[in-house]
């Protein structure tokens, strides 16, 4: 299975929490796309959740230093290709930057895990994580991917436990996008074609339908139809 799939498996059976940091040095910014909100896509919300989303929009908390860094990031955890997208493609980072507004126990973690990341690029490379080599990016990453399950979160390093954060927004951002459910192949809830249960099912009970009940029920042509039923339960049509 290769590295792409598992992170698809662990999707699909959970995926788990995260963490935040903040601004390193400056340099070449990035400018950080501003998302707006689009109301006609959040018609489930109440208007008090409308609200809060809107208010949390026009937050900000990645600066583009941080922004930059962190597309880096998401995008080495998610990298695109031929056949697959990337984190970025999927806007990842903003989604990461909504939940660390809208869980600010988040930001310490995000903004530091960032800051650490641009420490130790800077010290083994002399230069900040996001301008450093996608080799040098990964031997950094290598040191911090990986945890002992036995040891708890609390007793691991905090680099570690920026990693997983970052990790696993990055999968819950990337697959429930659009592009990431296409990926998926998940098509949601979809009508299918019932003709009744199978005969053996009902030969084995030692039951069977009654033919005017059948013919009401289980005709395909009316599918479509909603059945209305009299005040003593009985189908009418």
């Amino acid at each position: 299975m290769d590295r792409r799939k598992s992170l698809k498996s662990i999707v699909l059976g959970s995926v788990a929490g995260g963490l935040a940091i903040n601004g390193c040095k400056p340099g070449a910014e990035t400018p950080v796309e501003e998302v707006a909100l689009d109301p006609t896509a959040v018609k489930w919300r109440t208007d008090r959740e409308n609200e809060h989303v809107a208010e949390l929009e026009r937050e900000r908390f990645f600066n583009d230093h941080e922004a930059a860094t962190m597309t880096v990031l998401c995008d080495l955890i998610l990298p695109g290709g031929a056949e697959f997208k990337s984190a970025s493609d999927a806007e990842v980072v903003p989604f990461i930057e909504f939940m660390a507004k809208d869980l600010p126990q988040m930001q310490v973690d995000l903004r530091g895990g960032l800051m650490w990341l641009d420490h130790k690029s800077n010290t083994e490379f002399g230069t900040e994580f996001k301008s450093a080599t996608e080799e040098q990016q990964k031997s950094i990453l290598d040191g911090i991917a990986y945890y002992d399950p036995d040891v708890p979160s609390s007793e691991r390093p905090f680099e570690v436990n920026f990693f997983s954060l970052v990790r696993n927004h990055t999968m819950t951002g990337f697959y429930t996008s659009k592009i990431g459910i296409e990926e998926l192949g998940y098509k949601g809830n979809m009508p299918n074609v019932w003709d009744g249960v199978p005969q053996d099912v009902l030969d084995q009970h030692g039951v069977s339908y009654e033919p005017e009940w059948l013919a009401k029920c289980v005709d395909q042509s009316k599918r479509n139809i909603v059945a209305e039923w009299d005040e003593d339960g009985n189908l009418i049509s």
